[in-house]
């Protein structure tokens, strides 16, 4: 790989051993590592740093003072995921000095001052707004949105569709469908909307609905939930009740 591209601004360090596709754009001050990839289509602002092994699929934007890795880490970043200023992804080591792997979906949208620690997985198209932070070992399924300066605390997992509201903690697995608030977070009904956007037979949705009632109306009932996973041939169904299962609400 040649250091004198046009598109590759000559104040940047690019360590010996980096793999950059030949149309990829890296703005003024900015660094990366011996192990890391970026694919084709991939732009990097200024003063992005880029560390340890870690692997950028085609076309994605990180903005200026985006901080991703650090000499120990292994990260993985989706097609087409906008990462915005002053991120930073697993930029740090575990407290037991473990190195977990961090893995991005396609299509994410991280705004400015994000903050992923080790063991973080998203999901595809999620939107993660200004100044989340994910603990370690978080795990955000497909279409998950977190409102602004929402925390989510370690070893837990948020079901696919949930959208949680700015500012709240969440300190426990949230189910799919949800749309939660506060601090602690609670759940405050079904993300409506979201399902609507998502699924095209409204018959889902009030089934949808009805479970919902029946397992999560007054606390958690893990055994029906069981029983309806086990039964019900709706897959939207089966992903709520088994969430709900083997979660630890």
């Amino acid at each position: 790989m040649s250091r004198d591209r046009a598109n590759i601004h000559k104040s940047t360090i690019i360590e010996d051993g980096a793999k950059i596709a030949s149309d990829v754009i890296v703005g003024p001050f900015c660094f990366i590592g011996r192990d890391v990839e970026l694919k084709p289509g991939c732009r990097l602002e200024s003063n992005v740093i880029l560390k340890g092994k870690l692997t950028v699929e085609p076309n994605v934007k990180i903005f200026s003072f985006a901080v991703i890795g650090h000499k120990n880490s292994e990260i993985h970043i989706g097609e087409k995921t906008h990462i915005r200023e002053f991120t930073q992804i697993g930029a740090q080591e575990s407290e037991d000095r473990s190195c977990k792997k961090v893995i991005i979906g396609a299509n994410n949208f991280l705004m400015g001052y994000v903050q992923l620690l080790s063991g973080v997985e998203l999901g595809d198209f999620c939107i993660v707004t200004n100044a989340v932070k994910l603990y370690e070992n978080v795990k955000c399924e497909e279409r998950v949105i977190l409102g602004g300066f929402s925390v989510v605390e370690a070893n837990n997992t948020i079901g696919t569709g949930v959208m949680i509201g700015g500012a709240s903690v969440v300190n426990s697995d949230i189910p799919p469908f949800m749309l939660v608030e506060g601090n602690k977070a609670t759940i405050k009904g079904l993300n409506v909307i979201g399902l609507r956007r998502r699924l095209e037979n409204k018959s889902d949705i009030e089934e949808i609905k009805a479970v919902f009632k029946k397992i999560l109306g007054d606390g958690a009932n893990k055994i029906l939930a069981q029983e309806i996973a086990d039964t019900n041939p709706n897959e939207f169904i089966q992903k709520l009740a088994s969430f709900v299962a083997s979660s630890n609400l």
